[in-house]
């Protein structure tokens, strides 16, 4: 049985020279979080983790030093005050070999507090943790510490993938009454560019296709056009769950059958959405959360029925290549789990990748092209060109599977803003017959 102590005795069992992993996003523990930043005696703490949504002064104290595989608001402002964090590069899939090899002293999650069995549900996170988790928790040299808060929602897996630990299996228990971070439920209306983006997204998506959305006004728009319209028997097999999927399940567009594994249940490995989200996951057997190491499998994406994945990105170029999680080369965002939805969408001929993104965005007054010729020196190529499938502005689809360079830059010329398409049409020139665009 574990040890139950408050937030601030279980801070207290980490050494001021320690490593810490912790869950991704709204699998992080609150209470925990807060209770290790009010310690101000660390040596060397190195953590490791991913998309920080607890506040805690953990991050910014001396001695601390946090590596994350995903930047989120947090981690850009922690890095812009100059606290010690650093990014590694990782598709999502990858986090859970990378923990293991890191192998944390100290693992920690929030969790449901545990049922008449003992099971404590890990609620709305399963990412690439699990099994370091359970590792950490079976060994006597390790510390596995969890928050339990009976906030969080009860959710489930599938099978032998049970999305829960076991009192026995935890070393301290801390309860607490925190909430899972809640985004806004979609309350503010989708811009015109975002609805253009949308509709031509939904032309691709025929009935009975399984679904990979993310977060965001285009993928919400895209799942609004999809509940509102005349298709359905539409199946779900996403990495995150989002207010989007729920308002598909709500419009009866979802029956998961036919999908040809995971029949009859929604597939995914975190969730992160409203409060509206979190109580409708709640003791909801519709959905199954399972490691991502199973979800985002190129192999497992790919044996899904006319799988088709809806990602975005911030700049492309006419040869396809997608800048997604960075700006000017500083770290935005992170690979995430795009590039594993990109792979396993371009195994089977009858899958497709939708890569979603408005044509142009202003700075400094200015405005300018996502999509242009070439990138400069710096940049950061998140989808190599030889992945991408299909591009989505407000102007149109670009197919750019098996075309060559010349016919790539015209596709994307035509969806591109008529400022920039002459530009673009003339580097599509030059680079005919494998020759470089760059003039």
């Amino acid at each position: 049985m574990p040890t139950e102590l408050s937030a601030e005795q279980a801070a207290a069992r980490l050494e001021c020279v320690d490593t810490l992993g912790i869950t991704l996003g709204p699998g992080q523990p609150p209470a925990v979080l807060r209770a290790l930043g009010a310690r101000q005696d660390w040596t060397n703490l190195r953590v490791f983790g991913a998309l920080l949504v607890v506040g805690t002064e953990l991050f910014s104290r001396p001695g601390v030093h946090y590596v994350s595989g995903f930047f989120g608001p947090i981690e850009r402002a922690l890095r812009d005050m100059g606290a010690d964090i650093e990014f590694a590069a990782a598709d999502f899939r990858r986090f859970a070999p990378l923990l293991e090899r890191q192998a944390p002293r100290v693992m920690t999650t929030v969790a449901t507090p545990p049922d008449a069995d003992g099971w404590c549900s890990l609620s709305l996170h399963a990412g690439g943790t699990i099994a370091e988790l359970r590792r950490a928790g079976a060994d006597p040299k390790r510390l596995l510490i969890v928050e339990v808060s009976a906030s969080y929602p009860r959710t489930f897996g599938y099978g032998t993938q049970r999305h829960a630990l076991h009192v026995d299996e935890i070393d301290i228990l801390v309860h607490s009454t925190d909430a899972p971070l809640a985004l806004p439920g979609g309350d503010v209306p989708p811009t015109e560019v975002e609805r253009s983006i949308a509709r031509h997204a939904v032309g691709l998506i025929g009935s009975g296709a399984t679904l990979q959305t993310g977060i965001g006004a285009i993928p919400n728009q895209i799942a609004t056009l999809l509940a509102e319209g005349t298709g359905g028997g539409y199946g779900l097999h996403t990495e995150m769950f989002t207010d989007g999927c729920m308002h598909l399940h709500r419009a009866g567009k979802v029956t998961n059958t036919g999908k040809g594994q995971y029949d009859g249940v929604s597939v995914t490995t975190f969730a992160f959405g409203s409060q509206e989200l979190y109580s409708w996951l709640d003791d909801n057997r519709d959905v199954a959360f399972l490691p991502v190491d199973i979800v985002n499998s190129p192999e497992v994406i790919a044996a899904n029925t006319d799988m088709i994945s809806i990602n975005g990105a911030l700049a492309v170029d006419i040869q396809g290549q997608v800048v997604a999680d960075t700006i000017d080369g500083g770290q935005f965002s992170g690979i995430g789990g795009a590039e594993d939805f990109v792979a396993g969408a371009g195994l089977e001929l009858s899958d497709r990748s939708l890569i979603c993104l408005p044509s142009t965005f202003v700075k400094d007054g200015e405005l300018r092209s996502r999509i242009v010729p070439w990138f400069g020196p710096g940049a950061v190529i998140t989808t190599p060109r030889q992945q991408v499938d299909v591009i989505v502005t407000e102007y149109g689809t670009a197919e750019l599977e098996g075309k060559t360079v010349r016919e790539r830059g015209e596709a994307l010329a035509a969806i591109a803003h008529p400022q920039v398409r002459d530009a673009l049409l003339a580097a599509a020139l030059r680079a005919a017959r494998g020759r470089s665009p760059v003039g």
